[in-house]
């Protein structure tokens, strides 16, 4: 094999990758995911840590903070999504995200998905901005 030739990425080298990333960006939530599903779908902690954030969170084109704003949109649209919100809101506030950012995009949300799912979002922010002691905060 050729120094030129790609060597094919095995399944682990995916997981790493995508540990590292997490680890990058948070430095316990990706040993936390894996750890809450290992007992009951380790398959799932593997997937989300080699694909979502390995092979897509890590991909050029958007930066870190900006892949934020999206994941926070697409979070409260979904609703039901308390749980990822609240490690993506730190993610957020790990990669240099204000508050005020963060409060400014769970706002602009609710025009797209409606108040309800905003308010949600926002309830969660509060919590997390309480437990970093970020409270209180003004918005304007």
């Amino acid at each position: 094999m050729s120094s030129t030739t790609p060597v094919a990425e095995t399944r682990q080298d995916r997981f790493e990758r995508g540990m590292e990333v997490l680890t990058r960006i948070d430095e316990e939530a990706g040993q936390k995911l894996t750890d809450a599903l290992a007992d009951v779908a380790p398959e799932l902690g593997h997937q989300i840590a080699a694909w979502a954030f390995g092979e897509i969170y890590d991909r050029p084109g958007l930066a870190p903070r900006d892949r934020q704003l999206v994941t926070l949109g697409m979070l409260t649209a979904h609703g039901g999504c308390e749980h990822e919100l609240d490690v993506h809101i730190n993610i957020s506030l790990n990669l240099g995200l204000t508050p005020k950012e963060i409060i400014e995009a769970l706002l602009h949300s609710a025009v797209y998905c409606g108040i309800p799912k905003a308010l949600n979002a926002t309830l969660v922010a509060k919590k997390v901005f309480g437990e970093r002691g970020l409270l209180p905060m003004t918005t304007q």
